[in-house]
């Protein structure tokens, strides 16, 4: 996995690779887009600024240590065309997308008020609550 670990600010993100070698399957194998039991374990920990990534850390603070997801490998065939392999090639454009759309700054349209439609009142209330945890959350770091 490409970076194998390290250490992300608050509203930070990154889009982790994971490379895996198969060699071609026999006939009386299973085929390579069917159940698998290799797993990915996806922790966090909370660090404080300036703290230099190793591995170690996790060691060190076990009790600290949250397991965030454990992702279950799926292969497939990337010359051979399957509903799954679509599925990836599209939440790749949109995770692409949305990392890209980050990255550029916002137009005055984008931060002014917006225009809630019916129903979405207590979507807008969660998001704004979710930004001001975050802030919450931030600040208590950075006093810690």
């Amino acid at each position: 996995m490409r970076p194998p670990g390290g250490i992300l600010a608050p509203g930070e993100s990154l889009i982790a690779t994971v490379f895996k070698f198969v060699e071609q399957p026999e006939n009386n194998e299973k085929q390579p887009d069917q159940k698998s039991k290799v797993k990915f374990k996806i922790m966090s920990l909370k660090v404080k600024g300036g703290t230099d990534y190793v591995p170690e850390l996790f060691d060190e603070q076990k009790d600290q240590v949250t397991v965030e997801r454990i992702l279950r490998v799926v292969f497939l065939d990337a010359e051979r065309p399957s509903p799954a392999m679509e599925k990836l090639k599209r939440q790749l454009a949109e995770a692409e997308a949305a990392v890209e759309s980050s990255r550029r700054k916002p137009t005055a349209a984008e931060t002014g008020p917006r225009v809630v439609g019916e129903g979405l009142v207590i979507d807008e209330w969660k998001e704004r609550r979710e930004k001001y945890l975050a802030r919450q959350q931030v600040e208590a770091v950075g006093t810690a």
